[in-house]
C-alpha cells in the first residue's frame, strides 16, 4: 500500500518493539530484503532485527516499525565505522537523495528530507506517524557512539503516467520512404 506523505490511511500504525538486548541469540537477524542508497554507493542486504548480532551483518530493520512502502516509519540502523561500515557516508546524503528498499514483491523509493544529530537516548526516532517515512540512523561522529546521525525520508508515491495515444499515419500524412528528399509513397 502506498500512502502519500501527510495522508492518513484506515490502517493502524505499527508498534515498535522495545530496545532489544544487544546479544540476544534468539534474534540473530535474518535477511528480509535489500537497502540501496545510490548517492553514497550503498547496496546491502537488509536484516530484520536491531540487535548487535543483526547490525553486525548489515543495515537492520527495527522490529515493529513500518515495513517499506507501508504507512508509518520504517526504521533502520547500521554501522558507520565497523563491520564493513555500510553507513560510513550516511552524513553525505542531501535532501532529495533516494533511498530504495527492495523487498519481496515490492520496491519502495524514499527521498531524503533532512538529517539531524541526536542523543543515543532519543528513542523518539522510532515513533510512528500518519505518513510513509523512513528513518536511518548510525553512530556519530564517525568512530564514536556519543551521538546518532539520523536521516529522514518520505515515500515517493508512484505517479501514474497517462497513456499516450498511438500515432498512426492517415492518408493525408506524407510518409517518407527513404528514396530521395521528402519523397512520398
Amino acid at each position: 500500500m502506498f500512502v502519500a506523505p501527510g495522508i492518513a490511511a484506515a490502517a493502524s500504525l505499527p508498534t515498535p518493539e522495545p530496545v532489544p538486548a544487544p546479544y540476544d541469540a534468539s534474534r540473530p537477524g535474518a535477511p528480509i530484503g535489500r537497502l540501496q542508497i545510490p548517492a553514497i554507493g550503498v547496496d546491502e542486504t537488509l536484516y530484520d532485527q536491531v540487535t548487535s548480532l543483526s547490525i553486525d551483518k548489515g543495515p537492520s530493520h527495527w522490529p515493529g516499525t513500518a515495513m517499506p512502502g507501508e504507512l508509518g516509519n520504517v526504521v533502520v540502523a547500521g554501522h558507520r565505522t565497523t563491520h564493513r561500515s555500510p553507513f560510513l557516508r550516511l552524513g553525505d546524503l542531501h535532501a532529495g537523495d533516494e533511498i530504495v528498499f527492495v523487498m519481496p514483491g515490492a520496491t519502495s523509493k524514499y527521498r531524503v528530507t533532512y538529517s539531524e544529530i541526536v542523543s543515543p537516548k532519543a528513542l523518539d526516532i522510532v515513533n510512528q506517524h500518519d505518513v510513509s517515512e523512513a528513518t536511518l540512523f548510525t553512530c556519530h561522529p564517525p568512530g564514536s557512539a556519543s551521538e546518532r546521525l539520523v536521516i529522514h525520508a518520505l515515500l515517493e508515491v508512484p505517479v501514474a503516467v497517462p497513456a499516450t495515444p498511438a500515432v498512426t499515419a492517415t492518408a493525408a500524412d506524407p510518409i517518407y520512404n527513404g528514396r530521395g528528399p521528402n519523397r512520398q509513397i
